[in-house]
């Protein structure tokens, strides 16, 4: 253990795969039965030598009934929850039995839906709200209905004698040149010997140490030290990440009866909201710095959390992917209320790298009973157990309550009266133009269902706007709350609005509007928005055979959980590409579209950075292999977009704002000091020859958008020629190039492209792969792989104009040789996918 019933069953072979294929199906029975989890042990002496003896288990999941020698020790409903048992009058010397019965959680949730029926995500198995279990485990617009049953976290026997720490809470305070650093006790003892609480605060090199102790008062304790000239922690992009290690002891008579250790980075974080010309601003401070949220929604990386934990399961692990996207610059993830509280080797990693979270509380999509006083109650422990473990955190920055469910209340049809037949008659002929009007009408179907709806939505109103922010306030309060995403904080009002609070912006998917309505979007914080694509077709091979490679097979449909995902991909691509030839060049070309989509709102949103103060894309990563929103793929394979998150979140940004025949070049800086170039221009043909060019000095200002050049092309691009010209900018530093922008006077699939000839030469380097690139024509979106192995190369799917010259470089696989990577070497550009 850990371990859950899924993972050991596949491993013993007696279920298929449930990632291939529809296995899903063929799987479902697991969750639908009850199981046992036996374990025999022998404590240790020094544990049996102890006062008391504690059976701790960080995470049960999630109705589980726990027996020690036939005896029953507690039980557990909150897959969320850390259980502590005192045991030690259980144990026998020798041999134990450790007996855990759970119950299923698909047959718990059917039979609550059946006595009061509350509101959940279509594509998931009714029910899921009334069991405190992470929501997308039961079905999700991505994910598999798959909820696993098992124990998915640490299970262990602690001893201590005389007393032990029950709570330990660090907090800092921020001088001009100096920082204390101070911590709280609470301690559970069980005799009245003198206790004492040390505190050792050491330098992240480990060259310096800071000390102090205090007597134990009853049961608590407070101890505190100064640093001077301290070494800040800064996001990712901003400074360095340097790490304070912490320990805090409890002493007694000069023996050290319990220990906590903790990573600390110094830093101060406020979410600065402010009355501006456009509203209020929303706008997180590090250091007295206003940042620039740049980054991405995060989701459980596994649809079996335990194989996360032992490091063996087939997808990408949590260091790969943390890693992946601070590599793309980002410098926050929101880890999305429909999952899971992450454990702490997250944190770690999201600390280590410089990336901000913004944490949902797991509520998500659907209405809760949080009318019931026995439910509250339980949600009150689990906040107690994960604040405690999370607060002192340098990578949290805020606590947010839900997960749009003020937008169900606002929007969503939720709390609307019934329809007269006439008025149902009416909505449903407004649906079958109009998604919103669908998705209202169904809520609405929904609704007559719920008629406490008036009482569940007070019994919202008071949790989320006052019981929640009231336990956050004294459990951790120096971290902001936030009541829902989005929220403008006027409850029930505005909700999704785009003068203050964040934004969650779903027409150009579900809407189906172009990607060009991202310009006409403002919002002071944008938390969710995206754009689906097939994941790669290494990752399609592993749960589809060559015959099903049709986007209308039943197994494709099968792994694209959106109901209209496939059919939305496609519309949007015969929007702006030619329609592919064979099915590998529609994965190709789906993986471009997605990655232009995001790339032409993430640079918009970035020019207005004065009153756009964030980024998060939806989203960082998959739980299985699947059509999805996804920059990554569950194996960790980077897709178009993850690699124009890495132009599009670069610290100084090269963009362009194209209005029919105007052109304007921007340069966007992250940096905290002043950064001076060269933009260089070209209105060119697509075989490279110059209508008209020019340069510019650029000047950019710090944290800031610097517009560099308006241009106006209406005498050089008409009618006749728009299909055969291009705009390039090219940003230059020190005669490197730092960037390169096209922009198009017609749509790509208009375009009179010709199949280019590229040229690449290929030479090795300090173990890395160097390849140099040029064209005789426009390359749009030009793939670089090597065929039979995965690797991650400094750039790809990028535009390539005639006539320049692109290095790229990776790291040459172990054992390869120059000759078996030009052999492997694979190229291709948009004009290859339909030609």
């Amino acid at each position: 253990m850990p371990g859950g019933v899924h993972t050991d069953l596949l491993a013993l072979g007696r279920i298929p795969d449930p990632f291939v294929g529809d296995n899903e199906k063929k799987v479902a029975w697991v969750a639908e039965q009850d199981w046992e989890y036996r374990c025999r042990f022998a404590p240790a002496d020094a544990v049996l030598a102890e006062e008391k003896v504690f059976l701790i288990c960080e995470g049960l999941d999630t109705l589980a009934e726990v027996s020690l020698n036939g005896q029953v020790v507690g039980a557990a409903n909150n897959m969320y929850r850390r259980y502590t048992w005192e045991i030690k009058h259980l144990l026998r010397i020798g041999e134990n039995e450790l007996l855990i019965r759970f119950r299923s959680p698909v047959k718990f949730v059917q039979a609550e839906q059946a006595k009061r029926p509350l509101k959940g995500v279509s594509q998931a198995i009714e029910g899921s709200p009334h069991l405190r279990k992470a929501p997308c485990q039961f079905g999700w617009d991505w994910g598999p209905q798959l909820p696993p049953i098992g124990v998915w976290k640490e299970i262990r026997l602690e001893g201590r004698s005389a007393a032990r720490l029950e709570d330990v809470h660090l907090r800092q305070r921020h001088g001009e040149r100096n920082v204390t650093v101070s911590v709280a006790v609470a301690v559970e003892r069980w005799n009245e010997a003198p206790l004492t609480l040390a505190l050792r605060v050491t330098s992240p090199d480990g060259h310096e140490v800071w000390e102090a102790t205090a007597p134990i008062h009853e049961r608590s304790a407070t101890a505190a030290v100064a640093i001077e000239n301290p070494q800040l922690w800064w996001p990712n992009g901003y400074g360095d990440q340097p790490l304070y290690g912490v320990e805090v002891y409890l002493d007694q008579r000069g023996t050290v009866v319990d220990v906590r250790r903790f990573q600390l980075g110094l830093r101060t974080i406020e979410l600065r909201q402010e009355p501006d010309q456009w509203g209020k601003s929303f706008t997180f401070v590090v250091n007295g710095v206003p940042i620039f949220a740049k980054g991405s929604n995060w989701i459980p990386a596994d649809s079996f959390p335990t194989r996360l934990r032992e490091g063996k399961g087939p997808g990408a692990s949590l260091e790969q992917l943390i890693r992946d996207a601070a590599a793309t610059h980002q410098n926050m993830l929101r880890v999305w209320g429909g999952g899971f509280y992450e454990e702490d080797a997250f944190y770690d990693l999201c600390d280590r790298y410089g990336i901000l979270v913004w944490q949902d509380c797991i509520f998500s999509c659907s209405i809760y009973p949080l009318d019931r006083a026995d439910f509250v109650d339980d949600v009150h422990r689990e906040i107690i157990d994960n604040v405690r473990r999370l607060r002192h955190r340098a990578s949290l920055a805020l606590w947010c309550g839900n997960n749009e469910m003020e937008w169900g209340w606002e929007m969503w049809g939720w709390a609307e009266p019934e329809l007269t037949p006439e008025q149902r008659a009416a909505l449903a002929k407004m649906a079958e133009r109009e998604w919103r009007v669908q998705m209202l009408l169904d809520a609405i179907n929904a609704i007559q269902l719920l008629p406490d709806w008036r009482t569940l939505r007070e019994a919202y109103d008071r949790f989320f706007h006052i019981t929640l922010p009231g336990w956050l306030a004294t459990l951790d309060p120096d971290r902001p709350y936030w009541p829902s995403s989005p929220s403008s904080n006027t409850p029930f009002h505005d909700v999704n609005g785009q003068r203050q609070g964040d934004a969650h912006y779903w027409e150009v998917w579900h809407g189906r509007k172009p990607f060009t309505a991202y310009r006409e979007q403002f919002p002071r914080f944008m938390s969710e928005f995206g754009f689906q694509s097939l994941p790669p077709l290494a990752t399609i091979r592993t749960y589809a055979d060559e015959p099903d490679w049709n986007m209308t097979s039943y197994i494709m449909e099968h792994h694209q959980k959106n109901a209209a995902g496939n059919g939305l991909i496609i519309a949007q691509m015969t929007e702006n590409y030619r329609m592919p030839k064979d099915f590998p060049s529609l994965v190709y070309t789906s993986l471009v579209l997605q990655a232009e989509g995001i790339r032409y709102g993430v640079e918009h949103w970035r020019r207005h950075m004065d009153r756009v103060s964030g980024t998060l894309y939806w989203q960082l990563n998959d739980c299985w292999p699947v059509a999805s929103w996804s920059s990554l793929d569950y194996f960790g394979r980077w897709k178009a977009l993850h690699y124009a998150a890495r132009r599009f979140y670069a610290p100084v940004l090269l963009s362009i704002e194209d209005v029919g025949t105007n052109m304007a070049v921007h340069v966007t800086s992250d940096l905290r000091q002043p950064w001076s170039g060269l933009v260089r221009w070209t209105l060119e043909t697509l075989d490279g020859a110059v209508i008209r060019s020019g340069e510019e000095v650029v000047q950019a200002a710090p944290l800031a958008n610097t517009p560099v050049v308006e241009l106006d092309f209406g005498a050089e691009v008409n009618d006749e020629n728009r299909r055969r010209v291009i705009f390039v900018a090219e940003l230059w530093r020190n005669e490197e190039l730092v960037a390169c922008s096209i922009a198009t006077f017609a749509p790509t699939k208009h375009l009179e492209l010709r199949r280019p000839t590229l040229n690449a030469t290929i030479s090795g380097q300090d173990g890395q792969l160097v390849l140099e690139l040029t064209g005789d024509t426009l390359a749009r979106f030009v793939e670089i792989s090597l065929e039979g192995v995965d690797t991650v190369f400094s750039d790809n799917y990028f535009d390539l104009p005639a006539g320049r010259r692109r290095i790229v470089t990776t790291p040459l696989p172990t054992g390869w040789t120059l000759a078996q990577a030009e052999r492997a070497l694979r190229i291709r550009s948009l004009y290859d996918a339909f030609a």
